[in-house]
């Protein structure tokens, strides 16, 4: 009799551990931030419907990402923020840009003159709101980012507008030994 309610419970405990989508073999553990999908090196397309999205990613991320929601303005550490390394895109893993193309735009949001890669980045018109813009999404998953500005500094002209929720970010290897050489670590 034991036996028989061990089983399903010890089965019960374990499913809720995990969110397993078998389609797709994505898991993730409520203590783990990002989702399996998420890689800085594979560069294979995320095509997942929007109960998925919405099971595996944080409420504020799913709400930028997916739903096309905005930060609020000057909310992001990484708008301020001057250290060297990659911002990569916080749903996937995707390189998206180099803290070089970053710069002080004054919008409230971290602003970037260009991505890393053309197929980074993805360009979409978007007219909502009674506006003419267009939005940016993230290449390998179609997270919505920003908003991409014909107003920014040379060389390109061009002023990414992304809301910092949806950004990763990996201090330089070399910046950070330089750093701790100068300190005496």
């Amino acid at each position: 009799m034991n036996r028989i309610l061990f089983f399903p419970l010890l089965l019960l405990m374990t499913a809720c551990k995990a969110n397993i989508n078998d389609k797709n073999n994505i898991v993730m553990s409520d203590t783990v931030q990002k989702p399996l999908l998420y890689s800085r090196t594979d560069t294979t397309k995320v095509n997942l419907n929007e109960a998925e999205w919405k099971k595996i990613l944080p409420k504020e991320v799913y709400t930028i990402a997916r739903e096309k929601g905005t930060e609020r303005p000057y909310s992001s550490p990484f708008e301020k923020s001057k250290e060297i390394g990659t911002f990569y895109c916080a749903v996937c893993g995707n390189a998206l840009f180099e803290s070089n193309a970053k710069f002080e735009s004054g919008c409230g949001w971290p602003s970037f003159y260009q991505p890393i890669s053309k197929s980074s980045i993805i360009y979409l018109p978007d007219n909502s709101h009674g506006m003419v813009r267009t939005e940016v999404q993230c290449g390998r998953c179609k997270s919505h980012l920003g908003h991409v500005f014909e107003d920014g500094p040379p060389p390109t002209g061009l002023r990414y507008c992304i809301n910092g929720v949806v950004l990763d970010f990996e201090k330089a290897k070399a910046a950070e030994k330089k750093y701790n050489t100068a300190q005496g670590n």
